[in-house]
């Protein structure tokens, strides 16, 4: 990668926000590179070198912006900045709202925010953390906006919907459901998801 340099004096900072820019997308190709080995690999197979191959960059730039292979995986097994895209709405439109959301990141960002946790068997005791950190980041962040009985339970079952619809899509690559419209599903799979939210209406 070509080094950038800027300009002396007092407009120097005015080429920053461009390399922020570029920063930022080569970490989220970096993270992309790492989620689509670990979906394959058990962690403790997967080498910086694989990471770096998969995502175009090199080893010592990936050390440059995560700091070891350790917190590029922290990174990886989060669901924090997934959750908060796909919480993104008022809870009487929630239900459509995540099942556009995840299919428009598979098919935009080729990235699903939730299927990783189905590989959590391969990763021993790290599959663990993923386990932990999606119960934590995902369902019991959703069953915290729930109103009603059964919050816990209802949580996991829109989730559970939301997880079948990203395998079918992503994993089974079901011809029917990849060649119809994002909205006309949200449309249609929605209110399943949202019967759970708000149960009764």
């Amino acid at each position: 990668m070509s080094a950038v340099s800027t300009p002396s004096g007092p407009r120097a900072h005015l080429p920053e926000a461009p390399a922020r820019r570029d920063a930022e997308a080569t970490k989220a190709v970096i993270l992309k590179a790492a989620r689509y080995l670990l979906a394959r690999h058990a962690h403790a197979d997967i080498t910086l070198k694989a990471v770096a191959e998969r995502a175009g960059v090199s080893p010592p730039l990936i050390l440059k912006y995560f700091g070891n292979k350790d917190a590029l995986f922290a990174r990886v097994m989060s669901f924090d900045t997934d959750a908060d895209d796909l919480l993104d709405a008022p809870l009487q439109e929630l239900g459509r709202h995540m099942v556009r959301h995840v299919l428009a990141s598979q098919r935009e960002r080729g990235a699903d925010p939730l299927v990783r946790i189905a590989f959590a068997p391969l990763q021993g005791d790290h599959g663990e953390i993923l386990r932990a950190n999606f119960r934590a980041q995902v369902i019991e962040r959703l069953a915290a906006r729930l109103t009603g009985p059964d919050a816990g339970l209802r949580a996991e079952l829109a989730v559970a919907g939301l997880l079948g619809l990203g395998a079918m899509y992503g994993i089974a690559r079901g011809p029917h459901l990849r060649e119809t419209d994002i909205d006309v599903i949200a449309d249609r799979y929605g209110p399943l998801v949202q019967e759970q939210l708000t149960p009764g209406t």
